[in-house]
């Protein structure tokens, strides 16, 4: 179809080549070849006459021109998805829908490993996509790449809907064999460790240090900085370092016998998280129904 002479279509190929910058990656979620794919890329360069990806060594790089496109063209697909396909897959048992969310390794094991069971009792087609929060931006719901992101209440955006999620308490963990730390934590201990912090983003901020400064004016010796819970856990143990966590994803890995939890010798800020949303995507009905499967399977932390 065309629209004062565009190929629609080619919207598409668009969107997936700005966002994956490779030819070989984009061809393969196309599903087409990479000498068609380079052949479509062709033919948007022609239509909009700019070269849109430049070849600079080995990576591909949009021109600012590609840039100033990125937006529009993924808001235009987002509200075809969400305002006119989605009126037409409200069937659960029939939906091939495949979702993209964006949750860090904590959300996954403690609430969507559950979620997505649940799902496949009575939609069992519909197929999901999890994408770490250490890789990709907020930006990425405008640019149509994600259907959900969760993530710490502090970085929801007012222009986005959004909904509270989970509501977790911060413990202290330790290698079960640690022997300098027994059942409970003083501050002076808390100070004297080795800690292991995990980092939000690809900056790495580290995920209490603002508020341990600011409040309890502590600088924790920060030995390692890893990019996802899991990882933090195995890089404490078998050492005397610790480091903080979120009560139920502490107890799921308490039970296999490798780490302790100790209280914190502080009050610490509760760990709120919420899940996001594109606008486009506020009146989707599959969306919609995946968001009520995911607030239920989140009732417990409440």
């Amino acid at each position: 179809m065309r629209f004062e002479q565009l190929d629609l279509n080619l919207l598409v190929a668009l969107d997936i080549l700005l966002e994956e910058q490779n030819i070989t990656r984009s061809a393969e979620r196309l599903h087409l070849s990479q000498s068609a794919t380079s052949g479509i890329l062709s033919r948007l360069r022609a239509f909009f006459e700019d070269d849109l990806l430049v070849q600079i060594g080995k990576k591909m790089q949009p021109t600012p021109f590609a840039l100033e496109l990125q937006g529009p063209v993924a808001g235009v697909l987002a509200t075809v998805r969400g305002s006119i396909i989605g009126k037409k897959a409200n069937n659960p048992e029939q939906s091939e829908r495949h979702f993209k969310i964006i949750a860090s390794d904590y959300i996954i094991q403690v609430l969507l490993s559950h979620v997505v069971v649940e799902v496949a009792k009575s939609a069992p087609k519909v197929t999901f996509e999890f994408l770490s929060p250490f890789a990709h931006e907020i930006n990425i719901l405008a640019k149509g790449g994600a259907d959900l992101m969760m993530a710490p209440e502090a970085v929801m955006l007012d222009a986005y809907p959004n909904i509270p999620l989970v509501n977790d308490e911060l413990v202290c963990i330790a290698d079960i064999n640690n022997e300098l730390l027994g059942g409970k934590l003083s501050l002076e201990e808390f100070n004297s460790f080795g800690h292991v912090s995990v980092g939000f983003a690809r900056a790495s901020h580290l995920s209490i240090e603002p508020w341990l400064i600011e409040t309890m004016e502590i600088n924790r010796r920060v030995e390692i900085i890893t990019n996802d819970f899991s990882t933090m856990i195995y890089t404490l143990l078998n050492t005397n370092r610790i480091a903080i966590l979120p009560r139920h994803f502490a107890d799921v890995h308490a039970q296999r016998g490798a780490i302790k939890i100790v209280k914190l010798p502080f009050d610490a800020p509760r760990l709120k998280e919420s899940m996001m949303w594109h606008p486009t995507l506020e009146n989707d009905p599959m969306h919609r129904w995946l968001r009520q499967k995911i607030l239920d399977g989140a009732a417990k932390f409440h």
